[in-house]
């Protein structure tokens, strides 16, 4: 089962929140959900506007009340923030653009990345919006994962949303330990799906099943591993049922 599966399986009405919505894979699904709220982040312009275009064009040219679509980045505190894009070639690989990975160094060891983009954005705490009824968010934030979701402690406290959140030691090392930590204080358990399986975060073996590629165009390993489920004990019956399903 992949990401959109998860959410789909753990569905409760209320508002989901997309950080790092990017071109919409999970904002539109998510808004078909019944009596669900989407709102996007996305910093990147290029992106954005990619976003607002398929939003627009599955809702007959406009953004429907249910979407909300922000331009700002997702961080622990306010602030402003440089957001970087490498280029193969005449290519730009946005799915490596980050606040945090240092592209200078990887450029003078990789010479097939021939320029870098940088954009400046907004950055804002998901808990300032104070949203009351946040019941999942999904987290892609390129090695910025653990700073969205410090300053989100109020609103996972207050709503206890069920959360899927890319993790990778390649754009923050250390972050497949620190942010299930993070999580388990505020009582959350973790999973990764594996061949199908759902397995529990401690099973996870990063030297195995997240072996990195060394630049945007290379191959990472098989497996590999990089979004990982949270979810609070109220809902661990249904989590259960659904490592049930998996294994019938």
């Amino acid at each position: 089962m992949d990401e959109l599966g998860f959410h789909r399986a753990m569905h409760r009405p209320g508002t989901l929140v997309d950080v790092g919505a990017h071109d919409g894979m999970l904002t539109l699904p998510f808004a078909a959900l019944p009596a669900s709220r989407v709102v996007a982040f996305e910093p990147l312009p290029p992106a954005f506007a990619r976003l607002e275009a398929a939003v627009r064009a599955a809702y007959g040219g406009t953004v429907p009340p249910h979407i909300g679509l922000r331009r700002e980045a997702l961080g622990s505190a306010p602030g402003q923030v440089t957001l970087a894009v490498p280029w193969l070639g005449d290519d730009a690989i946005e799915q490596w653009a980050s606040m945090v990975k240092d592209f200078d160094a990887l450029q003078r060891h990789d010479p097939r990345i021939s320029r870098i983009d940088r954009y400046a954005a907004e950055v804002i705490t998901l808990d300032s919006l104070n949203l009351a009824d946040v019941t999942a968010m999904k987290v892609d934030a390129e090695g910025a994962e653990e700073a969205v979701l410090r300053g989100a402690l109020a609103t996972l406290r207050r709503c206890q949303p069920v959360l899927s959140v890319e993790l990778e030691e390649r754009h923050c090392t250390g972050c497949t330990r620190t942010v299930p930590a993070l999580l388990a204080d505020l009582g959350y358990t973790g999973f990764f799906n594996l061949s199908g399986a759902w397995r529990p975060l401690a099973e996870f073996d990063p030297a195995s099943m997240q072996v990195a590629p060394l630049g945007p165009s290379d191959p990472p390993s098989d497996p590999y591993v990089a979004v990982f489920m949270f979810v609070t004990p109220a809902l661990m019956p249904r989590m259960a049922a659904l490592r049930q399903a998996a294994i019938s």
